[in-house]
């Protein structure tokens, strides 16, 4: 080497220097100080450190009792544009948890007041645990890969993220002074679309594609119940459900005239033994299957109103039976409607302990029903009264219950028949939960509207089978099937290796033409992508998975009907949606996010996307909140109190800018229209919706809007043996909650992990992480997590957890 003198010429042309890789530096009388070595150098918000100086100080501190002399490393790892320290300590096998932490305690406190640096993670590990060179020395780049791979197993982990780091972004800055007008008029002279896109035409019932006869029969009737009695006498033995078994076998069926027989009988049994009044509610407590529908039809054969509640499962009533309970409660439900095995359940010694069994309403058995016939069946006297009442619980865990008028259930019937073209000569494969939602509509109203036969397939059985479905869809020629996530992500995981026993059963999946998923969520891109390569193999077109969106106010805005164009995927800029704005980028682009489209908007369903503070329209490149107006919008929210003010607010929405005359539903969800190239059946061209996520989800901070889902897919990648990951925010503190498949030695590798992550790609400090066994994450029937009650579950103390750190 030739050193350089300070103007750039060399030293000294007849002399060459070896590099020692020591730092020091030159003391009188000749004599040469060694500080360091090079490669123990550590930049950190511009200021240079040296491992053996910090090394000296940690040893330092009471050396004897906690650690070995000698087996300490010290690197640095770039986190967030900055040098992090981490100190790698082995700690001696006498010493208990809570004298280690007070010892780290006190080294952070030691390092930080000599050297002005924070430590960001101190780590102790077990004796000899940390890797050796061959001449017995720490292989510091082995135990650097180790820490950053997540198999270094440690004992004890101290993070420091709040105290040493210091470069995270300025908070965003909102200003009040712009109103909504003002970002309509800058959206319009940067010539920005405003975000509002509208299905087809409903038109009217003679416009459908039916035989004369259904034509003047849907002109006349506008009641649910009304359709059923018609299709007892037009075409009584038309064969309307399938029940499967998890063998595959049918387990029942019912014709139109064995489903109106049914239900008239229950009809009969509700008259002679409920004494009920028009208009009362009447929970029905059921597993999935024809028993249901008939009991459903019944209700309304004599003006009372159903109200579907999925049972309690046995094996778990204390978590699921005060559901059921608050349900009940909450809807005002006269009389439960059920069969023998879950009656005896509601009444079981175990059910006791978990609710007061006296405090029940009378409940009625329907396995034995009286063989008498109706009179007259109940017509409302306007179809804008109540036909049902749908509730669900939301993944922030508020139960929210929604008036369903009949004009509505008949609207949204005739909306999915013309999107999906259904009529009595197809089949429909629905393996989906019957209790809310669309669910309940595929199920229950679907087939007596259309006339088409549906083949119901419980998602409870695909647990004991996951071939059913799509066995099932593949012997009965399905063209058009529907799903939840949940049954797919059992289909995924359960059929991964058997695949090629499938093709040798014969199992050809290139009849479906569509496959949608019911959800009321961000579509999950990764799951549909993995789902439609693993059975690419057996014919399903990767075209026919798509996804659907609905929510409270409207359990239907979108789905891939028949004839849509194909699922748009686009890319945008993580950054720009943090701040409420849409900014599409490449594949591969960093901080990308892969959003696919919602569906195709249904016949009737018109949306706009609106501000979910100003309520000002948005333009395109904006999110905002999605406003819906539909004639099968919910007529409200079904509320004990009678809150109107939360009603006139999410049902009677009227935007502050441009045409402030209509009415619009609000959603509660946030996401963009985007206008793309594919031509529709009508020879517009196509506008897409990307629904982002909940309102009510999101989590502000330093003004900024992150969506949890994005936190959590972050998070699911850091580290292999994490199989769930949710959070939540407890007193400005962001709680990361990971679910550990592996053994309980692993647990601390994911604390620095995790941090990291969120760190790295969100800007965002972790409070909290907790480590626990796989399936405490709570999952709802629709396969979302619950995450408010899994913080409920937190704040109480019930999780159980392996292990939790609190970073500091």
């Amino acid at each position: 080497m030739q050193p350089l003198n300070s103007d750039g010429s060399v030293y000294s042309e007849s002399q060459t220097f070896v590099r020692t890789g020591l730092i020091g530096f030159m003391g009188p009388g000749a004599l040469v100080f060694v500080c360091g070595t090079r490669d123990g150098l550590m930049q950190v918000s511009g200021r240079k450190h040296n491992t053996d100086d910090i090394i000296a100080t940690v040893l330092a501190v009471e050396p004897m009792k906690f650690v070995y002399r000698g087996r300490i490393a010290v690197f640095s790892i770039k986190v967030l544009r900055d040098d992090r320290i981490c100190v790698i300590a082995e700690q001696r096998p006498d010493c208990t948890e809570e004298e280690s932490f007070q010892w780290m305690s006190r080294v952070l406190q030691a390092v930080d007041s000599i050297h002005q640096v924070g430590i960001y993670c101190l780590s102790l590990v077990p004796p000899n645990a940390l890797p050796k060179t061959p001449l017995g020395g720490i292989h510091l780049p082995e135990v650097k890969r180790r820490f950053l791979e997540g198999s270094l197993h440690p004992a004890n982990v101290l993070m420091c993220p709040h105290t040493c780091v210091t470069n995270l972004p300025k908070p965003r800055e909102v200003h009040l002074e712009i109103g909504p007008a003002s970002v309509m008029v800058g959206n319009i002279v940067q010539g920005n679309r405003l975000a509002v896109a509208q299905g087809r035409e409903l038109g009217s019932n003679a416009d459908e594609p039916m035989s004369m006869g259904e034509n003047d029969f849907t002109r006349k009737y506008q009641f649910i119940s009304e359709i059923l009695k018609w299709r007892a006498v037009t075409t009584p033995d038309h064969n309307m459900y399938t029940l499967l078994n998890n063998k595959g076998c049918e387990a029942s069926s019912v014709t139109c005239l064995g489903l109106h027989k049914r239900a008239e009988r229950v009809a009969s049994l509700l008259l002679e033994r409920g004494k009920l009044n028009t208009g009362d509610h009447v929970a029905l407590i059921y597993p999935p299957g024809i028993d249901l529908i008939c009991a459903f039809y019944g209700c309304l054969y004599i003006g009372v109103v159903p109200v579907t509640i999925r049972p309690p499962h046995p094996q778990n009533l204390q978590t699921t039976l005060p559901t059921v309970r608050m349900i009940v409660d909450v809807s005002k439900s006269a009389i439960i409607l059920s069969t023998g095995p879950v009656i005896k359940l509601l009444k079981s010694k175990e059910a006791s302990n978990v609710v007061d069994m006296k405090s029940w309403p009378l409940i009625i058995d329907t396995d034995d029903l009286p063989k008498k016939k109706l009179t007259s069946i109940y017509r409302a006297p306007t179809p804008e009264m109540i036909a049902y009442l749908d509730f669900s619980v939301s993944t922030t865990g508020m139960l929210a219950g929604i008036k369903m008028s009949h004009a509505a259930a008949t609207s949204l019937c005739r909306s999915l028949k013309l999107a999906c073209e259904l009529y009595p000569s197809r089949h429909i494969a629905l393996c989906l939960d019957p209790y809310c939602g669309l669910g309940f509509v595929l199920w229950t109203l679907n087939s007596v509207y259309s006339g088409h036969h549906s083949i119901l397939i419980p998602p409870s059985e695909v647990e004991v089978n996951p071939a059913l479905w799509l066995t099932a869809v593949s012997m009965y020629k399905i063209r058009d099937t529907f799903c939840s996530y949940g049954v797919m992500e059992l289909c995924t995981k359960g059929l991964g290796t058997g695949i090629n026993a499938l093709k040798q059963r014969g199992v050809n999946l290139a009849c479906v033409r569509t496959c949608v998923i019911v959800a009321e969520e961000r579509p999950r891109v990764s799951l549909t992508n993995s789902f439609s390569k693993l059975f690419s193999s057996l014919g399903l077109s990767p075209r026919a998975v798509s996804t659907s969106f609905g929510c409270r106010v409207n359990v239907a805005l979108c789905l891939q009907g028949a004839s849509s164009p194909d699922p748009t995927t686009v890319y945008v800029d993580m950054r720009a949606l943090r701040n409420d704005r849409v900014t599409l980028v490449e594949r591969g682009a960093p901080h990308s996010l892969c959003l696919m489209e919602s569906g195709k908007l249904l016949p009737g369903v018109k949306v706009i996307i609106a501000n979910p503070e100003t309520r000002g329209h948005c333009g395109d490149t904006n999110l905002g909140e999605i406003w819906v107006q539909a004639p099968h919008n919910a007529s409200g929210y079904f509320t004990v109190y009678g809150e109107d003010g939360l009603q006139n607010d999410h049902f009677n929405a009227r935007l502050t800018t441009g045409d402030t005359s209509q009415v619009y539903a609000r959603t509660g969800y946030l996401g963009f229209l985007r206008r793309t190239e594919s031509v529709q059946a009508d020879g517009e061209l196509h506008d897409a919706i990307f629904v982002v996520g909940a309102l009510d989800e999101t989590i502000m901070l330093r003004g900024m809007r992150y969506h949890p889902i994005d936190i959590e897919n972050s998070v699911l990648r850091c580290h292999k043996k994490i199989a769930e990951c949710a959070i939540f925010t407890w007193t400005n503190l962001l709680v990361v909650v990971v679910e550990l498949d592996g053994n309980e030695n692993e647990a601390l590798d994911l604390v620095p992990l995790v941090t990291n992550v969120v760190l790295e790609e969100h800007q965002m400090i972790v409070g909290v992480v907790v480590v626990v066994d796989p399936g405490v994450v709570p999952i709802n029937s629709r396969g979302e997590k619950q995450r408010m009650h899994l913080r409920d579950g937190f704040l109480a103390d019930q999780l159980d957890p392996i292990y939790v750190a609190y970073n500091m």
